[in-house]
């Protein structure tokens, strides 16, 4: 008998709620109940958000809801007859064979191969008949196990789906598909089109070549019944079609092969394909992957259309996800991919910043702030061997300092090339490095390394959009893109843009270096609002950025940058050290799994990690990002009003060494974190959400009793 299910874990033929999130929560209850999850509250919030990202209702009346929890101890599958179908998002009506899939944050890769083993199962009409007509628990079991192979017994075997006849039928499926689907690699397509033997009359579309790509966020259900929902719609069709699926299973790449000789791409996926420039140069279509499921014929007809469409759109590269995401429901806004650009520019950036930040903090640490001053002179004339008048302390601090400050000086550059790249993938990287370089030699800082790279990516993209003859096609990524990009954005900026820029970062300088009472108090407030506004998004990126870009302008007599980037840490630690606490103190108002997230952000506000909150804001963020907000501004105002001072752009409680004025900047933390509890905690009560905890609880209770089978 196989782990994964007993006959415990079945329900048959009872009525367990009108609405898919009831239903959930009764199977959900069954996990928890046989010792295979250590709490329900935080499996079914995993459930339910995974479900809210996509309806796992599939054709045929099937509903496959999965999460991946930290809640759960081992792989599990409930499985649940119903007596009366239940709406789950698919277009036929209402689900009536319902699997749930608990897998724990770690499943070991067996238990995956499972689990996906079953989810493709589940595509199979024979196999689905089998379990509504099986009579008893003990039955179901025996069918999923023989599905999994892990039965050893014969009867069941038309669950598998080998019926001889019926070429067309979804059950027909070549025994080498069957063999690749255990360790998700790319599935091969169906022997008659591999063979040519019986495609040759199989219709127009025979000798037709797709390859197609499959991932959905969990990795476990969707990203293999879409694989196994197009490999049997080409069988009808008589296309050869090959399949990658990039699951939790496994991933095995495409044949380059295989990739050069087809027609055109599909992919079915909600999350970024993996290594999508593989792909460039063909024509494609892009949706969701339950569309996979729902309408795969469609997607081979559309992605055919397109092999034969001199004008469709073409794959740019795996960067560029932003321009391929042309799904049934519409195309990504340029907002949005503008957007999605700097958010790339901004986290490779960070890097350069975390290293010749902390560098430089270390050189200020053994040689003092006057380093800055005089590094270049004591490394123009010491050696390691030969120190000459300096020691051996200023020599390693000037060592260090210089690091960091070529390492900060990286820092515009790398967000222009980044962003640029974000937008057009590898051709766009060098037209952004070199604009981001004209941003720092005309003094236009970061904000003219984003207006550079954002310049240098649209160049970039647009010039790779005409189709051109193979022998000027393969010039265009290394040489004219480069070229053409580089003379626009660079060129635009150093003739047009670069100087108002400039003109505005010296403002902005020379005002920040004068801050003082008032002025300090409000700008520091206005960062701190900024760090708990999206925890971790991009109002919360723009506060960072514009503190860790101003690093590299302080000196022992400019301290204003350094003030700044206190200000900003302190602000970004409170959000999880305020919940931290409110889930402590106000336990009545916090769901269990809420209060162990409350556990692990002590330590992750401790470290500077805002996303730390994130859980919090998910499940109630009308109250909990005004109290992060709130708690953000009044530490970053304390911070800078006190003139705390951090050298280093990141590491929270554990840069506390190198922190100027420390008493000042742990105080700001503190009563930041006070706040953000006292107001969270405020805002639950009256809301009333001790209430609806209280509620929850009891519905546990109650589902508990709830008897599971016939």
């Amino acid at each position: 008998m196989s782990e994964l299910i007993t006959p415990d874990l079945v329900s048959l033929d009872q009525d367990l709620g009108a609405d898919k999130e009831t239903v959930i929560g009764r199977l959900a209850d069954l996990v928890q109940r046989t010792g295979r999850a250590e709490q329900l509250d935080g499996l079914l919030a995993d459930a339910i958000a995974r479900e809210n990202k996509t309806a796992t209702g599939i054709p045929g009346g099937i509903a496959i809801p999965h999460c991946r929890s930290t809640a759960v101890l081992e792989p599990t599958l409930v499985m649940a007859r119903l007596a009366q179908g239940v709406p789950w998002g698919a277009k036929d009506g209402p689900a009536d064979i319902v699997f749930f899939i608990a897998a724990p944050e770690g499943a070991d890769q067996t238990h995956l191969k499972l689990l996906a083993k079953l989810a493709r199962s589940l595509m199979k009409k024979d196999f689905v008949a089998a379990l509504r007509s099986a009579r008893s628990e003990q039955e179901i079991v025996r069918i999923v196990d023989d599905a999994l192979g892990l039965g050893g017994t014969a009867d069941t075997a038309p669950a598998e789906g080998a019926s001889a006849a019926g070429a067309t039928s979804a059950t027909a499926v070549p025994a080498s598909v069957d063999a690749r689907s255990e360790d998700g690699g790319a599935a091969p397509a169906p022997a008659a089109a591999q063979t040519g033997g019986d495609a040759e009359g199989a219709g127009p579309h025979a000798g037709k070549k797709i390859v197609a790509v499959t991932a959905c966020p969990t990795g476990i259900a969707h990203t293999y019944m879409a694989a196994d929902g197009l490999t049997y719609a080409a069988e009808e069709m008589g296309v050869d079609l090959q399949v990658e699926t990039q699951g939790s299973a496994g991933f095995t790449k495409l044949d380059p092969a295989t990739i050069a000789a087809a027609d055109a791409v599909i992919f079915a996926t909600d999350v970024d394909v993996r290594d999508r420039s593989r792909f460039a140069g063909k024509p494609y279509v892009a949706s969701p992957v339950k569309r996979g499921i729902d309408e795969p014929k469609v997607m081979i007809e559309e992605a055919l259309a397109n092999a034969g469409n001199p004008n469709a759109k073409r794959v740019q590269g795996a960067a560029g996800a932003a321009d391929e995401s042309d799904s049934s429901g519409g195309r990504e806004g340029w907002g949005t991919r503008i957007r999605k650009a700097v958010m790339t520019g901004v986290s490779y950036m960070i890097p350069f910043v975390a290293a010749g930040g902390l560098l430089i903090a270390l050189g200020f640490m053994i040689a003092g702030a006057d380093i800055a001053n005089v590094a270049d002179d004591i490394l123009g004339t010491s050696t390691l061997w030969a120190l000459g008048d300096a020691t051996v302390a200023q020599y390693i601090g000037a060592v260090l300092f210089k690091m960091g400050a070529l390492a900060i000086g990286l820092l515009v550059p790398a967000l222009a090339g980044y962003i640029a790249y974000g937008l057009a993938d590898r051709p766009g990287i060098a037209p952004g490095f070199a604009a981001g370089l004209v941003a720092n030699f005309m003094g236009a800082g970061f904000l003219g390394g984003i207006v550079g790279g954002l310049l240098a990516g649209l160049a970039a993209y647009w010039l790779a959009q005409p189709r051109l003859p193979r022998w000027l096609g393969s010039l265009m990524p290394v040489v004219i893109i480069p070229l053409l990009a580089t003379l626009f954005s660079s060129g635009l900026l150093l003739l047009v843009l670069g100087g108002p820029i400039a003109t505005f970062m010296a403002w902005l300088t020379e005002w920040l270096n004068g801050m003082t009472g008032a002025s300090a108090l409000a700008l520091g407030a206005i960062l701190g609002l900024m760090m708990g506004a999206d925890l971790g998004g991009p109002i919360n990126k723009v506060a960072y950025t514009f503190a860790a870009a101003g690093l590299g302008a302080a000196t022992a007599v400019n301290t204003a940058p350094q003030e700044i980037m206190a200000a900003v840490i302190a602000a970004g630690m409170v959000p999880p050290l305020g919940l931290a606490l409110a889930s402590l103190v106000g336990k009545r108002y916090f769901t269990v799994a809420e209060q162990e997230n409350g556990k692990a952000a002590w330590l992750l506000g401790a470290s500077f990690i805002s996303e730390g909150a994130i859980p919090f804001a998910a499940a109630d963020p009308l109250r909990v990002l005004p109290s992060t907000m709130v708690g953000g501004a009044v530490a970053g105002a304390i911070s800078l009003s006190a003139g705390a001072l951090s050298p280093a752009p990141h590491g929270g409680v554990w840069i506390l060494p190198l922190i100027g004025n420390p008493l000042m900047f742990l105080l700001a933390v503190v009563v930041g974190t006070l706040v953000t509890a006292a107001v969270v905690v405020a805002l639950k009560h009256v809301g009333g959400a001790h209430g609806r905890v209280a509620d929850a609880t009891r519905s546990r209770e109650d589902a508990a009793a709830v008897p599971t089978t016939a």
